[in-house]
């Protein structure tokens, strides 16, 4: 402790010290006691107090003020403590949202696999009917030509001929427009096992018009499943140059989807928040022939991404659409899928309001990554 009888015979203040002449001068200060405040041989700060007279303190007021000192720096380390504990508590409180935000997250992503499993069983047991349904309509409608042969070697009036005639001419096309669209049909469930099965499928090449217009014409359908009034106007602008690429064509189908749908709903939302202004919901998708490499976009004039999602949408679990409406993996496996599995690129060009544009290169031949 420090303990002045007179500050103004002291030292500092006949050599001029600027904070010793402001305490004298200014406050009036003679006498002056000052005690260190010390935690764990660290200097804290000091505290001091002072008489307007000369008059000394003796030992047992600078025994109080050492004493107060002490307790001073007991309740500022509180504090410290206490700040800290709080800081601590909202840091675990917030890992605890996170967590149970993540277990919703799973909790809906393991109803997404249940559902894709019984998506799988209902295609498998549409699929037999739908094949007899497809192999008789094609047998029936050679049977016609097979009639009509006969009928030809029978006697009959003109007439009745070509009312035969007529008859099965338009039964052998109602045939072909069932087997048409039973075909139709058989490529729907044939896309829907494909995206339901589980693991990558194989590696092979594939060719990837085909890949994105299949893509859009099932993402298409299951969103005219979920919301009958929904419309949008697909485009295509596929390069006949882009062709074969070595993929998994099972993993590739599903960014696919994903980014398709992704559009579908941004559109879908724009739509509902114009009213009637007269909206027109339009879908690009387009492929460009890159020499050793493919790029495909998939472009919506939708709500648009605002940029401080944009810089967290491939994150895991991240999602702004509404619970149970998005697991917030989409986008996260969709990067992982062209990223790491096929050494390939995913990047988005977007105007909040007005557009959503992803664009993805692919290489043309990738090498499979190690099961090791």
């Amino acid at each position: 402790s420090a303990h002045i009888d007179d500050l103004r015979s002291s030292p500092p203040y006949l050599l001029g010290d600027p904070a010793t002449l402001q305490l004298s001068d200014m406050a009036g200060a003679r006498t002056v006691l000052i005690v260190p405040m010390v935690k764990d041989d660290e200097f804290v700060g000091s505290i001091g107090i002072y008489r307007l007279e000369v008059s000394p303190f003796n030992e047992k007021q600078i025994a109080l003020l050492s004493s107060f000192a002490s307790q001073a720096v007991i309740a500022i380390e509180n504090t410290r403590l206490l700040k800290e504990l709080r800081e601590r508590t909202d840091d675990l409180t917030k890992s605890l949202d996170d967590l149970r935000t993540a277990q919703d997250r799973l909790i809906q992503t393991e109803k997404l696999a249940s559902l894709g499993q019984l998506t799988a069983g209902i295609a498998h047991e549409i699929k037999n009917p739908l094949n007899f349904v497809n192999n008789f309509a094609a047998l029936s409608a050679e049977l016609t030509d097979e009639l009509n042969d006969v009928l030809k070697q029978a006697t009959i009036t003109e007439k009745i001929r070509e009312e035969v005639d007529e008859l099965t001419g338009l039964l052998k096309d109602n045939l072909q427009k069932v087997v048409q669209h039973g075909q139709r049909a058989d490529s729907i469930v044939k896309n829907m096992l494909l995206h339901s099965r589980e693991g990558s499928g194989d590696h092979r090449p594939a060719d990837i018009n085909a890949l994105v217009d299949e893509s859009l014409n099932l993402a298409y359908h299951g969103a005219r499943a979920e919301r009958p009034d929904f419309n949008v106007t697909l485009q295509r602008d596929f390069d006949a140059g882009a062709g074969m690429i070595e993929i998994f064509p099972q993993e590739i189908t599903r960014v696919f989807l994903n980014l398709v749908s992704n559009g579908f709903y941004a559109v879908n939302k724009r739509r509902i928040e114009a009213g009637e202004s007269g909206f027109d919901p339009v879908l690009v998708a387009s492929t460009r022939n890159l020499g050793d490499a493919v790029e495909i976009r998939i472009r919506d004039n939708g709500t648009g991404i605002p940029q401080d999602v944009k810089d967290k949408m491939f994150n895991p679990f991240f999602t702004t659409k509404p619970a149970g409406e998005g697991t917030g993996l989409g986008l996260s496996m969709s990067h992982d899928i062209i990223v790491k599995q096929h050494g390939g690129m995913i990047d988005v060009i977007t105007e909040p309001g007005h557009f959503t544009e992803f664009r993805i290169v692919l290489p043309r031949t990738s090498i499979p990554p190690s099961k090791n």
